[in-house]
């Protein structure tokens, strides 16, 4: 069964509007809206007015959420599904706020076996089936004023699509026209070729956090497809008509006309 047939997508949209003033007031200022079509900005309004009512949103540290944050987060995310629908982003509820970068403290293993605990402090995190984790700092920063490359909801988003097979490895679940093969040599071959630089001290195309594991390449290349497919069409060309057909979007062609 779908999450929003036709006749609770319509109610939702109805009952539950995004005020034109509150919605134009947001994504006009948000650069990576700005290349959609008008077709494609009035489709995205109303995914994230579905999106926005089956998600909730929790500010913590004492942190208010307002429809500013609400409505960047929905918007932005809603790019990623803007050819997939809402049901790519089923099975889980909760969008968590901190307002800056948050601490997380994990134990792993170094190259030897021995295990130690380490200390990070991070923008984004996304849980399997539990909640999308933002620091609303980087998220601002990266809406408002976007460095190409770099956005956090398209990343941690991007782990919310890779994780509907089960696990986040860098493949989510393809389209039935999308050959396996092809997909795994083409993201492969870009992954390894990273290390490959990264080894030899040489400096990468795309950010180097993209080395960390499949996973978290995956969830770089789409920050890339999103906010700079120009690199990413340069340095990858076979990773980028990958994306292409996942998300049934040409985001190069799309900077192109605008």
């Amino acid at each position: 069964m779908r999450l929003f047939p036709r006749y609770h997508t319509l109610r939702v949209l109805r009952r539950h509007p995004i005020a034109d003033a509150a919605w134009f007031g947001v994504t006009r200022r948000i650069p990576l809206l700005a290349p959609l079509s008008t077709a494609e900005k009035t489709r995205l309004r109303k995914l994230a007015t579905l999106f926005l009512h089956a998600k909730s949103f929790s500010g913590v540290q004492g942190l208010t959420v307002t429809d500013e944050m609400r409505i960047a987060v929905a918007a932005q995310a809603c790019v990623e599904i803007l050819e997939l629908g809402l049901d790519a982003y089923d099975g889980w509820v909760e969008i968590v706020v901190y307002p800056g970068a948050f601490r997380v403290q994990r134990e792993a293993a170094d190259e030897n076996g021995i295990v130690h605990e380490e200390d990070n402090a991070l923008s984004g995190e996304s849980w399997g089936q539990g909640p999308v984790i933002l620091s609303w700092e980087d998220v601002r920063r990266d809406s408002f004023s976007p460095h190409p490359g770099r956005n956090v909801v398209i990343h941690e988003f991007a782990h919310k699509l890779d994780m509907l097979n089960g696990r986040a490895n860098g493949m989510p679940p393809l389209h039935p026209e999308m050959p396996i093969e092809a997909w795994t040599t083409a993201l492969s071959q870009a992954y390894q070729h990273l290390l490959s630089r990264l080894q030899h001290h040489h400096q990468p195309a795309i950010d180097p956090y993209a080395a960390t594991n499949p996973a978290e390449f995956f969830a770089v290349i789409c920050e890339y497809f999103f906010t700079d497919p120009h690199t990413l069409h340069s340095h990858c060309p076979a990773v980028y008509d990958q994306l292409k057909a996942y998300f049934r979007q040409d985001s190069l062609e799309r900077y192109r006309h605008a």
